[in-house]
């Protein structure tokens, strides 16, 4: 072999080395990419806080996790899920309507209850919230929030009797709403308005007719003794009136007064048969 292809053989395997090198040291890079792709894909998320919301960080791992570790988020939020929760609380008005129930009046008559609450959660206290209870918003008001609800209507409708309830229905209303707006406020709730729909028993609900009915007809009957009592007055007055004006016109007819209304109501014709009455005095005579 001479002394040029034992050169050019060297050179050769240099440059397969070095692209062989090239290579591997690519592999190696996009492996590196492909396997950070992977661990983000896998172990890290991304994720941001709408407006309206609060977020909450919490540590899934550590001596304290999910007591003490628990922060509030805004934005873009970068977490590990195997490591890190988060949770978002809205904190404008939330409109919950709920299931009708039933509550007991103190007499024992059942009320059926239909309420509709519009609440806010305030935002400071929206860590101490989920510290408290580590549930989002959906299930504390389908159970804290509905507990609450429950409890201040019954303890309330205890409180009054079935007559007393309806009659008193707005005291009713505002002692149920003093009793919510006092208890939320303490866990960090807002109470905004609350609606009732409150529906008696249909026994309480025909008693109150028939007595409605029998109020009606006591006040249509007093009206008709009214009125009769009222006539019988206006005909009394006007019959004394007439026999006053007919004794006042008889008083005021003296002899000399009739003599002369029937003067002029004589026609001149006396008489032809029985006795001629005698008109005028006969002046000849004393």
């Amino acid at each position: 072999m001479s002394y040029s292809s034992q050169n050019y053989e060297s050179v050769n395997y240099k440059q397969i080395s070095m692209n062989f090198k090239t290579i591997f040291r690519t592999a190696i890079f996009f492996g590196i990419l492909g396997l950070a792709g992977v661990f983000f894909a896998f172990f890290m998320r991304m994720e941001r806080i709408d407006a309206g919301h609060t977020g909450i960080r919490v540590n899934l791992v550590g001596n304290n996790k999910g007591v003490d570790d628990i922060t509030e988020v805004t934005g873009w939020v970068m977490y590990s899920p195997l490591f890190t929760a988060i949770y978002e609380f809205p904190i404008y008005t939330q409109v919950k309507d709920y299931t009708p129930f039933i509550v007991n009046a103190k007499d024992g008559s059942e009320f059926k209850v239909d309420p509709t609450l519009s609440y806010y959660v305030d935002q400071s206290s929206v860590p101490q919230i989920f510290r408290q209870y580590r549930k989002n918003l959906a299930e504390l008001e389908n159970g804290y929030l509905k507990n609450v609800i429950y409890d201040c209507y019954r303890l309330t409708a205890n409180r009054f009797s079935s007559d007393s309830l309806m009659s008193n229905r707005g005291a009713f209303e505002e002692e149920v709403q003093y009793r919510l707006e006092a208890t939320l406020k303490k866990q960090g709730f807002i109470y905004q308005q609350l609606t009732s729909n409150i529906t008696p028993p249909q026994s309480l609900k025909d008693a109150i007719d028939a007595k409605n009915r029998t109020i009606q007809e006591a006040m249509q009957a007093e009206n008709k003794v009214r009125q009769a009592e009222a006539d019988s007055k206006i005909r009394r007055i006007k019959a004394e009136t007439e026999k006053y004006e007919n004794d006042l016109k008889v008083s005021s007819l003296s002899p000399m007064i009739l003599q002369q209304m029937y003067i002029e109501k004589w026609d001149g014709k006396l008489p032809v048969y029985g006795t001629v009455p005698q008109i005028f005095h006969d002046i000849t005579k004393k």
